[in-house]
């Protein structure tokens, strides 16, 4: 009954969605007939007070009335412009993760069961939760140790939320294939993988020693960054449903006002802030993929905290050097060189023609020159340029998407603090350090290294792989002689699974429909 359950859940999600307005604010451009009637119906079933309002509002409002796991998803594809569109990317990014916080008692019970001690035995003190969002709350807590007694910010799971966002999940997955079967055209967004990430984001996210192991990564780091640092964590008060870590004393980027009464220089606030995500992302592959105001603060010596590390993101080598040659041949000129990369890094079918591509890349960078550097946007560079791609059948890779998405939150921040900020100048010594250091002659001599370390491992697995490739050989020898074969077992497990989804959608289907004929009937 999963198929049903999930499809159950879906058309709530619907109903949720047209009662709220969302559905009737879509943009009827380019809608067939039929849908362009059911756009029509959904407005007559929308509340009233939804008129009156945005589209960002009412979807921030069907969002938080479907629960804290469609929270967590919309804040996920907030970070995918490429799926949902540049606006409502936009409009999603304002989605407050801001919930009812629950009772001390429970998150006592929770710290205790999960690191296995009485919460005294943990605690000089344990206050009351300062802050709550979809997946876990924050609360105030001193500890004391050889050094004395010190603050600090204890994490905690909200209780069930695995359980419900494992149910919800059965929606999502559902609403993703039915995407692929009715708009096929939209295959190349991948929505089932797209869903299988943000499950897997939000199991990382809900397993709190790995949010410790990321500030633990970064802390390292950056540990020599000037202006920049992450909460130091507690381990012995830490674990999977419960992080403990240091507490900043400090104001939030959001505080402006504040920030500037307290005496610190924002314009270099901004320029440390894209600096060190510039850093993250080049130099270690491995940066915070949610720096929003709310989790940035600023601490009495000026330097940035980042805090909240349940969304990261990583860059291999091959896409730092992808990202460096596209802003090296923007800033050069040479869209040539930007599209043959491209090319190379196989983002782009082979089928398509690599001067067209330079081409609709030129479109993008030829009215950038000219202009004031200060009005000059990487993030909307890149953005511009994803949707270029498109055109191209450049697949989506979801690292690249979640890079461009953060680079657009921090420009946003640093703009906040400094309106007239210069992306290029403050990331010039980053960037191009690493541009010299990685596409210059360094780059041959680390790639022989690096080839040298791959076949020394080659060389030692050469044995398994021979024994390995003998073994699939007779496999195939056999199999061409007598053909692939089914045991008996295997045959009817298969016919079951079949028969078994077909009466189950079959099932579900039925379901729908009389839930939306009898909605329409209590309506009438």
């Amino acid at each position: 009954m999963s198929v049903v359950s999930a499809y159950l859940r879906l058309a709530r999600v619907g109903w949720v969605l047209v009662r709220e307005g969302v559905v009737s604010a879509l943009p009827t451009e380019g809608m067939p007939p039929l849908a362009r009637t059911a756009h029509a119906f959904a407005g007559l079933l929308a509340r009233r007070r939804a008129a009156h309002e945005d589209r960002g509002d009412r979807l921030s409002r069907a969002i938080e009335r479907l629960g804290p796991s469609y929270v967590k998803m919309g804040q996920f594809l907030a970070t995918r412009p490429d799926v949902v569109g540049a606006e409502i990317a936009v409009e999603l990014s304002t989605l407050q993760d801001r919930m009812a916080t629950f009772p001390r008692e429970a998150a006592v019970a929770t710290v205790e069961g999960s690191l296995g001690r009485r919460l005294d035995d943990l605690y000089v003190t344990f206050g009351d939760p300062v802050a709550a969002a979809s997946i876990a709350q924050v609360h105030p807590a001193t500890v004391r140790d050889a050094n004395g007694e010190r603050k600090v910010a204890v994490k905690v799971i909200r209780p069930g939320v695995r359980q419900r966002f494992t149910h919800d999940l059965e929606a999502m997955y559902a609403a993703a294939r039915l995407q692929e079967t009715i708009l096929p055209n939209t295959r190349r967004l991948k929505p089932v993988e797209v869903t299988r990430t943000l499950e897997q984001t939000t199991k990382v996210e809900m397993d709190l020693r790995l949010e410790a192991a990321a500030l633990s990564e970064l802390g390292e780091n950056t540990g020599d960054d000037p202006g920049f640092r992450v909460p130091k964590v507690d381990w012995e008060r830490t674990g999977r449903d419960v992080v403990t870590m240091e507490w900043i004393d400090g104001i939030k980027m959001s505080d402006v006002e504040g920030l500037r009464a307290a005496g610190h220089d924002l314009d270099q606030l901004a320029d440390t802030l894209i600096q060190s995500f510039l850093r993250h992302t080049l130099r270690d592959g491995f940066f915070h993929a949610d720096m929003h105001q709310g989790n940035l603060f600023v601490d009495p010596q000026g330097v940035i905290v980042a805090v909240d590390m349940g969304i990261v993101g990583r860059l291999g080598k091959k896409e730092r050097r992808f990202l460096a040659e596209i802003l090296y041949g923007f800033i050069t000129r040479d869209y040539q060189r930007v599209a043959d990369v491209h090319f190379e890094a196989g983002y782009v079918p082979s089928h398509h023609d690599t001067a067209s591509f330079a081409q609709a890349i030129r479109a993008i960078g030829e009215p950038i020159h000219g202009q004031p550097a200060e009005t000059i946007s990487m993030a909307k560079l890149l953005t511009l340029l994803f949707e270029v791609t498109e055109l191209f059948d450049m697949e989506t890779r979801t690292e690249l998407v979640m890079l461009q998405k953060t680079m657009v939150v921090v420009e946003g921040v640093s703009r906040t603090l400094n309106p007239r900020f210069n992306m290029w100048k403050a990331s010039e010594g980053v960037v191009g350090d690493w541009i010299r250091d990685n596409l210059g002659p360094k780059r041959l001599l680390v790639d022989l290294r690096d080839g040298a370390h791959a076949a020394l491992r080659l060389a030692e697995a050469a044995p398994e792989i021979a024994a390995k490739a003998e073994k699939f050989s007779h496999d195939l020898t056999v199999m061409a002689e007598r053909g692939l074969r089914f045991d008996a077992d295997t045959a009817e497990a298969i016919g079951r699974s079949e028969a078994r989804h077909s009466r189950s959608g079959r099932v579900a289907l039925w379901l729908i429909a009389a839930t939306l004929v009898y909605i329409a009937w209590k309506l009438t």
